[in-house]
């Protein structure tokens, strides 16, 4: 249903630091770039990252978050551990919730400037 999603961020070069760490392990990368936006994708992009001077305000309350498949539980854990690395702050560490399906192996970290970033795996490896 969706064909890409995009998102504002301050600081370009932060968030390309970030981006380019965490997405990494699931597979993603940056498809375009330049110096007010950012694409990534696997064949085609799928996710916008653009300079912006107002970007949406973080805000734990609002329920928005952007959920990003993984090929793996070892990628999860990979993503979660870029992610931290490079700006990013821990939002649920990467764990095995059976309360969402018997597979679902995530990890929950919000970037640079708050938007809160899911990697899951529904696959038992």
């Amino acid at each position: 249903m969706i064909d890409h999603l995009s998102i504002g961020v301050r600081d370009i070069t932060r968030a390309r630091a970030f981006y380019d760490a965490a997405l990494q392990p699931l597979g993603y990368r940056c498809l375009s770039a330049d110096a007010t936006s950012l694409g990534y994708g696997t064949t085609s992009v799928a996710f916008w990252v653009l300079r912006s001077e107002a970007p949406v305000p973080a805000n734990d309350a609002s329920g928005l978050h952007i959920c990003l498949m993984a090929p793996s539980r070892t990628s999860v854990d990979a993503f979660h551990a870029a992610a931290l690395a490079h700006g990013g702050r821990d939002n649920g560490g990467p764990a095995l919730r059976t309360d969402y399906s018997t597979n679902y192996y995530a990890a929950f970290v919000s970037d640079p400037d708050g938007y809160r970033i899911e990697a899951y795996c529904g696959s038992s490896a």
